[in-house]
């Protein structure tokens, strides 16, 4: 069922069978603590699965984006969670396309064999939101160093991270013609940084996403450490936000198909009145209808990833799919609660923990409303909405 696509059938197989060494029991103890999955990210690092789009002379797997797009999909079909390391597939990418020959040779291969992990995206902050040209972190340059003041908030997996991809402003606001301009990226390692102007505060939320603040008060962070030009990190920034938005939504896809699978399995044994759950319309129509808007955003994400490797620019697709995605695993989440009746909110079953798990990606990377914003001003030429 639900294989109509046989893209990278042998890597999802390969994916699927490490994940079933992580079955629902592990993700439920981890919830309990609001734990790291360390074993569960080691395991995908040593079969080179988080090193998938490095480049093979810096030891990774050289594949393209639609192989990191199959990786991510089957963990969260196979009931996993790869929120705890997806950040590293796109985040390398800013390195690889703007770093330079130095930077690529010291922390790719590093990063590619889990020497080093590189989990960390300091852009989002409490004042400003999505709202990313109005963020107030500073980085203000003092000979052969950039000194930073300022916080970021949202930034999952700082604690369990050895770098970070920092944006802060290094020309200020009102001295730039373009609100885009005087931003700068900063590869962070924050091994040698933390408790010595960087403060980590992890914040509790309704899915065990690992999320914190960061506090910068004076650290120090090389000049060498500067990702590309001065002043140009913004443009780096959203050079590989198509990319995490096609990669999110591949999760959500796989989201879906677990919620599907798991509906249609149950609504086919449960047996009420006589007969089973699923031969009822208010139950099988639910399911379908989602499985129906999973299959229809998973077309558009398949264009956008075939776009997106031909060199073409795939933000249109990339913007669609991951809205698409998000709300079909919604609603494939939703249907699958439903089906389950009371048994949806227990524990065991894992759904209200994969439940609570999608639900974040109707916020998150980037909201639904920038998202149609987006296509309104770029796609159907209206006036900016913003």
């Amino acid at each position: 069922m639900m294989d109509q696509t046989d893209n990278h059938a042998e890597i999802r197989a390969e994916v699927a069978k490490l994940c079933a060494r992580f079955p629902g029991e592990y993700w439920r103890k981890l919830d309990e603590v609001r734990g790291y999955p360390t074993e569960f990210v080691n395991a995908l690092t040593e079969a080179g699965w988080l090193a998938a789009l490095i480049p093979e002379e810096f030891g990774g797997s050289g594949l393209p984006l639609s192989a990191a797009a199959a990786i991510l999909e089957e963990v969260q079909r196979q009931g996993c969670n790869g929120a705890a390391c997806h950040a590293q597939m796109y985040i390398m990418g800013t390195i690889l396309r703007h770093g330079n020959d130095r930077q690529k040779a010291e922390y790719l291969p590093k990063i590619a064999s889990g020497e080093l992990r590189l989990q960390a995206f300091g852009v989002t902050e409490p004042t400003s939101g999505t709202d990313t040209t109005a963020l107030r972190t500073v980085a203000k340059r003092e000979g052969d160093k950039y000194i930073v003041n300022g916080q970021k908030i949202w930034t999952s997996r700082a604690e369990h991270s050895d770098l970070m991809l920092l944006l802060a402003r290094t020309t200020p606001r009102d001295q730039v013609t373009k609100k885009t301009e005087g931003l700068s990226t900063f590869i962070v390692d924050m091994r040698t940084v933390l408790g010595k102007g960087l403060t980590i505060r992890p914040i509790r939320t309704m899915m065990n996403h690992n999320s914190c603040e960061v506090f910068f008060d004076n650290m120090e962070v090389p000049a060498e450490n500067l990702v590309g030009v001065e002043g140009k990190g913004f443009r780096y920034i959203l050079d590989g936000m198509n990319a995490e938005r096609l990669l999110i939504a591949a999760e959500c896809i796989g989201d879906a198909k677990w919620f599907i699978e798991k509906s249609v399995g149950y609504a086919k044994e449960r047996v009420l009145f006589g007969r089973p759950i699923g031969q009822n319309q208010g139950v099988q129509f639910p399911i379908a209808r989602a499985y129906a808007q999973m299959r229809a955003a998973e077309a558009i994400v398949q264009k956008g990833l075939e776009k997106f490797e031909a060199g073409v620019n795939p933000g249109e697709e990339a913007n669609m799919g991951k809205m698409l995605a998000a709300e079909a695993s919604w609603a494939a989440g939703e249907a699958c609660v439903q089906t389950h009746g009371g048994f949806g909110f227990a524990e065991e079953y894992d759904i209200e923990r994969k439940f609570r798990e999608t639900r974040l990606y109707q916020v998150a990377p980037i909201s639904t409303n920038l998202i149609l914003s987006y296509l309104g001003e770029h796609v159907l030429g209206m006036p900016r909405s913003y």
